[in-house]
């Protein structure tokens, strides 16, 4: 992962709260440097503050060009070097399609996919440079299945995974790894104070948006997932000499990705002969 004789320097976004934070506070515990950013960096004070000279606070709204320009620059000035960078920044949106504000959705794809786009291409020159690195970028099981409520959500995470897909591509050449999280439900504030959702309400998607609104919200506190450990599961993959490319987190993320693999295999082989005969007739 890291050449040097110091500790691997990450870099995470979304850092005040969630997964972020439990990812920082663990990279940390572990023994490793961090640039741990946040919107408000007072939030992620006390993590720099119990490991001295092994983490720095920034301040970053991934939305802001500049300002990642200047965090990244930060980060490779305190440690030298970004080793692993981790895309974490990012937030929900509840609404029908037909429900969907144009500011809040424009917003939703400015953090969840542009920021991420925005900090990747901050990074890769100095990783580029070296021939190593690792990039993880946090989708969601809703960036491989899609359910009523959420589609703009599902929309910007199916985004991260067809660019995460491009960028491992590229990038392996390089010795540059790519690595997917696609979390399940995890106990963090995606689905309370973190959620936003629309203000339009249209009455004939109450049983479908709507029923599924309600019972997003209602999960928080409940989730099954534990964000130590999804933590701890992220670390093994970054220390892995082969990591791979996607990385389901939790039981459900699995049962339900797996799922959805049957019934896609199904689908494709039911219309499998009109597929086929859409090419030209084989001479």
């Amino acid at each position: 992962m890291s050449n040097s004789n110091q500790p691997p320097a990450w870099f995470i976004t979304g850092c005040s709260t969630g997964l972020g934070r439990a990812l920082a506070a663990a990279v940390l515990d572990h023994g490793h440097r961090a640039a741990v950013t946040a919107r408000s960096p007072e939030q992620v004070a006390d993590l720099v503050d119990a490991h001295p000279g092994r983490a720095v606070a920034l301040p970053l709204d991934v939305t802001d060009r500049d300002q990642v320009a200047q965090a990244v620059a930060a980060a490779e000035s305190a440690f030298g070097r970004i080793d692993v960078l981790v895309n974490n920044a990012g937030y929900g949106y509840l609404a029908a399609l037909e429900e969907g504000e144009d500011d809040e959705v424009r917003a939703l794809f400015e953090t969840n996919v542009h920021g991420l786009v925005d900090v990747t291409k901050a990074v890769l020159p100095g990783m580029r440079a070296r021939r190593s690195g690792h990039i993880v970028n946090i989708s969601s099981l809703g960036g491989l299945a899609a359910f009523g409520a959420t589609g703009y959500y599902h929309a910007t995470k199916f985004a991260v995974e067809g660019l995460s897909e491009s960028l491992a591509a590229e990038v392996g050449p390089l010795g540059i790894k790519v690595t997917i999280v696609e979390p399940g439900a995890f106990r963090t504030n995606w689905s309370g104070p973190s959620m936003r959702q629309s203000t339009i309400r249209i009455d004939d998607y109450a049983d479908t948006a709507g029923a599924r609104r309600a019972s997003t919200l209602a999960t928080y506190g409940r989730q099954p997932g534990d964000p130590g450990r999804a933590a701890a599961a992220i670390i093994t993959v970054v220390e892995s000499p082969e990591p791979p490319l996607r990385l389901l987190l939790g039981k459900a993320a699995y049962d339900v990705a797996t799922g959805r693999l049957t019934t896609l295999r199904a689908g494709f082989d039911t219309w499998r002969e009109l597929t086929l005969s859409a090419d030209y007739p084989a001479s």
